[in-house]
């Protein structure tokens, strides 16, 4: 008896947020949580993030650089909104999450920045030591 009153109340609640409202374009089904306690589980995922609504998938960060992330992919853009409205600064286990909109773009654009810095340093290097090659050539040529 408790599903039906349960499915009822989600009923309602998605009656009142699907009105006819735009969403800002970095909104998406898929959510990138960070801060999290390192010891939690999959299952405590599903219980603080499925209350506002179906989850589709959650990828827990296990390596030693995506301990304490998560990746988050609800069934409905609107679940995940309001997961963001009301999740990020929540406290758990003495942590507030950070619960960001997935956006691949903007990650690839920092990816590239980053490689571009590389590049212009790694010039920056090569003129440093063809500038000292030639000073280095200049001073003995005029012996």
């Amino acid at each position: 008896t408790a599903k039906p009153r349960f499915k009822l109340k989600m009923d309602t609640y998605s009656g009142r947020r699907h009105t006819n409202s735009r969403l800002p374009p970095e909104v998406n089904r898929i959510l990138y949580v960070r801060n999290l306690p390192f010891k939690i589980t999959g299952e405590e995922m599903y219980d603080i993030f499925g209350k506002y609504g179906a989850v589709h998938q959650i990828r827990l960060g296990d390596k030693k650089d995506t301990r304490g992330t998560a990746f988050v992919v609800y069934e409905d853009i609107y679940d995940a909104k309001a997961a963001v409205d009301h999740l990020s600064g929540f406290n758990v286990c003495g942590r507030y999450l950070v619960v960001l909109y997935y956006q691949p773009e903007k990650i690839k654009r920092k990816a590239d920045t980053e490689q571009k810095k590389r590049e212009i340093e790694e010039l920056r290097r090569q003129i440093q030591a063809k500038k000292a090659a030639l000073e280095g050539g200049d001073s003995g040529g005029d012996s």
